[in-house]
């Protein structure tokens, strides 16, 4: 994260700053401003470009942080027109973006709006898009500069990176121009998928101009995980063995699986989350501090702890540290819902995880003896994404007469809903005799600073165009995730002879399965809701 486009300061030679909107805050930040490029979306018409990438795009460009000059090329099946997928891109903005659009915003952003049929295996189609994307630039001075985001299905993606590379499209232009490739996950099922994904792109693309994406990378929370730790002489000296008694991390949705049958039963909890959203906040909490604030220096040491993570899972290890659950029907909402196996797509007597918690333990000197409890599930009460990091109680307790014994501090890192941070604290209530009792310092985004977070789409696009890679996962780092995660699904298949590790049924609107409870209460310790 570079210095020059988080914080105040200059900006880098040859950028442009947008100027502050309130006068008396202009100079206490610059943002850089991507050049003018071509944004090409593989998969075009799919969910992620309605929901996501088009009103991130437009957002960028109402911030006024995409040039004027970029394009949009959409490249899909569909017999669209230019104008049709325009006018449906316009429904999807409308319905999905976080701040209203205004028509002369979208009449100017749709100018550059343009659409492109073809099939992911077809050659031709390729050759097509080269003649087009040479007109853009000719059209719109975008100098040969091209972001190609794989919006596709993770099927498609070794084909769509070998065409490009037929066509010389991951070749930087004659004029100077750049390419650069953003890859969705799943990136991969398993460490050898993973690994021949990489073997794949890194034949057309250097690693240089590789930006694999994990969304919760570009949540503000998250981001100021680093600011936190690093950026306060407080917290640091305490972050260590000696003082935090274990850390919980929560990835909480109250949703089901949302009409995707086919992709969760091939995937479940631990592909979806655990491998990429859960062990990225694990290695930003637990990372040592970089030497500077940049792409390599960052994901060396987030690539240190993931390897400092025990992969060995043995079966007993396994019903030992391993919870595995699967929703029933209950209540959501105020609304009854049906279970797993009851929706489309899911088979009948399916045994795939919609719940998942785990005991680990990042097996280094500033981490010894600490462990780590992570938790995600579907169908959970609220939605909800947070980091706890719990303190150990003081070595003396000096007020046992007093009304109630304080519990032990707590520090909350909350990535979503409700972004902020909350420490938990004991003090005394202002009365006579002494009553101790928990009080909370509660600092959220929205009552904290005049201005809206931006989407963590916005921020990761907008740091892919400007060659920023520090919050984008690197070939080694995606493997030694997998490296994780994949002795722990081969633990489940072979924990007993007649199938896999036990799935506890828990109900639709509760937070899992008794047996997640009791993983902690083994320790001495429970979940915190948030």
């Amino acid at each position: 994260m570079p210095t020059s486009r988080r914080a105040g300061g200059r900006a880098a030679a040859g950028t442009s700053a947008r100027p502050a909107a309130n006068p008396l805050r202009e100079g206490l930040r610059l943002e850089k401003v991507a050049e003018p490029c071509t944004v090409v979306i593989f998969g075009a018409t799919g969910d992620l470009t309605h929901r996501r990438l088009l009103p991130a795009l437009v957002n960028l460009r109402r911030a006024g942080l995409l040039p004027a000059g970029s394009a949009v090329l959409g490249f899909a099946r569909r017999p669209y027109t230019d104008e049709a997928f325009r006018a449906e891109m316009a429904t999807a903005i409308a319905e999905h973006s976080r701040l209203a659009i205004e028509p002369a915003l979208w009449a100017d952003f749709a100018g550059g709006l343009f659409y492109q049929q073809g099939d992911f295996n077809d050659a031709a189609a390729y050759r097509a898009l080269v003649e087009r994307l040479d007109r853009i630039d000719a059209q719109r001075g975008t100098g040969g500069n091209r972001l190609f985001y794989l919006a596709a299905p993770p099927s498609a993606y070794t084909p769509i990176v070998e065409h490009l590379g037929r066509v010389a499209l991951d070749r930087q232009a004659r004029g100077g121009g750049w390419a650069r490739i953003v890859i969705e996950k799943p990136f991969g099922h398993d460490t050898a998928s993973a690994a021949a994904l990489n073997r794949a792109v890194l034949r057309v693309f250097s690693e240089q101009q590789v930006y694999r994406i994990d969304h919760y990378l570009g949540k503000e929370t998250v981001r100021n995980i680093l600011v936190f730790r690093f950026g306060n002489g407080i917290f640091e000296p305490v972050w260590n063995r000696r003082y935090i008694d274990h850390v919980q991390i929560t990835v909480a949705e109250d949703l089901g699986i949302e009409g995707r049958g086919s992709f969760y039963e091939e995937a479940g909890a631990g592909r979806d989350i655990l491998q990429n959203h859960m062990l990225q906040l694990l290695s930003l909490v637990a990372m040592e501090p970089p030497i500077a604030f940049e792409a390599d220096t960052l994901r060396d040491e987030k690539l240190r702890v993931l390897r400092s993570v025990d992969p060995a899972w043995t079966a007993e290890r396994a019903r030992a540290d391993l919870v595995r659950g699967q929703y029933q029907a209950g209540w959501a909402g105020g609304e009854r819902v049906i279970g797993y196996r009851d929706e489309p797509e899911v088979a009948p007597d399916s045994t795939r995880e919609t719940f998942l918690a785990l005991r680990l333990e990042v097996q280094n000197w500033r981490w010894a003896d600490v462990p780590f409890y992570l938790r995600t599930g579907k169908r959970l009460p609220k939605r909800a994404t947070e980091i706890a990091v719990q303190f150990k109680r003081p070595p003396l307790m000096l007020f046992r007469g007093a009304t109630s014994e304080p519990e032990p501090n707590l520090l909350a890192l909350r990535i979503q809903p409700d972004e902020g941070i909350l420490l938990r604290f004991a003090a005394k209530v202002p009365e006579l005799g002494l009553d101790v009792r928990n009080v909370n310092m509660d600092f959220t985004y929205g009552s904290s600073f005049a201005t809206e977070a931006p989407d963590a789409y916005e921020t990761l696009i907008l740091d892919a165009m400007l060659g920023d890679a520090s919050l984008f996962t690197r070939t080694d780092e995606v493997e030694a995730a997998w490296d994780i995660v994949t002795p722990i699904e081969r633990a489940w298949a072979a924990s007993a002879p007649d199938g896999p590790l036990a799935l506890h049924p828990y109900e639709a609107g509760s937070w899992g399965p008794a047996a997640a409870d009791a993983l902690m209460e083994r320790d001495g310790r429970r979940w915190r809701k948030p």
